[in-house]
């Protein structure tokens, strides 16, 4: 069981760059970090979550792919992620070179987890209706693929088109997307359609859903879909019992706060990887 942590780098949390330094030399096999590209005033929708009032995080959370360049600049062995990216919130060609640069300097140690989000606000502010979220975010994905796979890469959707264009550098890693979210049969639609995995937030009901998850996939023609907890408390029993499903990597939360919040649940979290 590889065992990554996720936390909401903002200014003034703990530096990524210290914090991807001390994960690595800890043996942590993954750093993820979220996105809001702004929390809009209004309280219209809540908080998610069931929180009464949003976390003061939410609001100051560091644009993730430039975080995670500061991270991969200083490890060599650790997998740097989105957790997560909101996808229909940003311009796809714009990302689709941001996401490719950064998996080639890292030497392909990106992994993007997508999803599609909770705030109408925010996303209206992006002229993203909040009823078309995901079949935006599925066009923005496979675009972004197609520019990161094809020599010359064209795309012509609903609501993302592009002509036939060069777009380098290529990502050396794919890179792997995950979805992010609650499970039904949308969700698993997705992940066997343009994704290589589903990262349930929290890990809980996991192993409820993995035959609906397995026979999404296996209808899509596609491998069984990878699976990676995301957010959770890790004890060793709950990291057993993962294991037992067949997961191979699970990612603990940690607090957002500075090097001295942070460091000691780290070091309690990496005693579970030397067990």
């Amino acid at each position: 069981m590889r065992l990554g942590v996720t936390m909401f780098t903002t200014d003034r949390a703990m530096p990524v760059h210290e914090l991807a330094r001390a994960a690595e030399e800890r043996g942590f096999a993954s750093l993820y970090v979220p996105e809001h590209t702004h929390i809009p005033v209004s309280r219209r929708t809540p908080p998610p979550n069931g929180e009464e009032e949003l976390p003061e995080s939410y609001k100051r959370t560091l644009d993730p792919l430039v975080a995670l360049s500061y991270a991969a600049a200083v490890t060599e062995r650790l997998r740097v992620g989105t957790g997560i990216l909101l996808a229909a919130q940003r311009d796809p060609v714009v990302t689709a070179k941001a996401v490719a640069t950064l998996d080639h300097l890292s030497g392909g140690r990106l992994v993007l987890g997508v999803g599609f989000g909770w705030n109408a606000e925010e996303m209206a502010d992006h002229d993203v209706p909040y009823g078309t979220r995901r079949e935006v975010t599925r066009e923005h994905v496979l675009a972004m693929r197609s520019l990161w796979r094809d020599e010359v890469a064209s795309y012509e959707g609903r609501f993302t088109r592009f002509e036939p264009s060069w777009s380098w550098p290529k990502p050396v890693s794919g890179p792997p997307v995950y979805i992010g979210g609650a499970a039904g049969p949308t969700m698993f639609a997705h992940v066997a359609e343009y994704a290589e995995g589903w990262m349930p937030i929290g890990g809980k009901g996991i192993k409820a859903a993995l035959p609906a998850l397995r026979e999404a996939c296996e209808k899509a023609g596609r491998p069984p879909a990878r699976v990676i907890p995301f957010g959770t408390l890790p004890t060793r029993e709950k990291l057993d019992y993962y294991a037992e499903l067949g997961i191979e990597e699970t990612v603990a939360s940690l607090p957002s706060g500075p090097a001295d919040v942070v460091l000691p649940v780290l070091d309690e979290y990496a005693r579970l990887i030397a067990a």
